[in-house]
């Protein structure tokens, strides 16, 4: 549905710059020829048609440039929705995801129950992958308030200043939005 409302914006887009191209041609095939003498009575009427033929004209425009220009808006929200409905669903799964990797960090005696374990935990992965959701890869690079919390800070020499030196939570974008921030701890502030 999301590449259905991006074509429909193009198509809109382009039928827009037809009619456009169509106007221009059009005004420039109005310009009036050249004028014959005639009495100036003859003109006045010719003349008050032709202002009313141009001002329903131009109202006939303006009123399909508000529609095109309707349809442009309502289409944006529309992927906009969806991608706001998305965030918000994947918000609730990420939770879940987190408790599978606390699980996989854990010590298992049966192998079964923890290959089980990894298999669900890839689905979710598999799941949140289709959606367009990724995780983020922060360790060892600089620290981006807008994107990660820093909840500790930690003495290391071997990490520059302000870098993150461990992540606690990850964090999830979808696309260039992000939908959870990464809990982290940062060395060297």
């Amino acid at each position: 549905m999301v590449n259905e409302d991006k074509e429909i914006l193009e198509e809109q887009e382009e039928q827009t710059q037809e009619q456009q191209e169509q106007e221009v041609q059009q005004e420039a095939d109005a310009e009036p020829e050249t004028e014959q003498e005639q009495p100036e009575e003859e003109l006045a009427p010719e003349e008050k048609l032709r202002q009313e033929l141009d001002e329903q004209k131009d109202k006939y425009l303006r009123l399909m440039a508000e529609y095109d220009n309707f349809r442009k808006r309502t289409a944006k929200e529309r992927l906009e929705l969806a991608d706001s409905a998305k965030a918000s669903a994947v918000t609730e799964i990420l939770p879940m995801i987190d408790n599978f990797e606390r699980a996989l960090g854990t010590e298992c005696q049966d192998e079964n129950f923890k290959k089980g374990i990894e298999m669900i935990y890839k689905q979710f992965n598999d799941v949140i992958a289709k959606l367009g959701v990724k995780p983020m890869e922060l360790e060892g690079t600089e620290f981006d308030p807008n994107i990660a919390t820093a909840v500790s800070t930690v003495e290391d020499e071997s990490l520059g200043e302000n870098t993150v030196a461990q992540v606690l939570q990850n964090g999830y974008t979808m696309g260039d939005k992000v939908v959870r921030p990464a809990v982290v701890v940062v060395a060297n502030t």
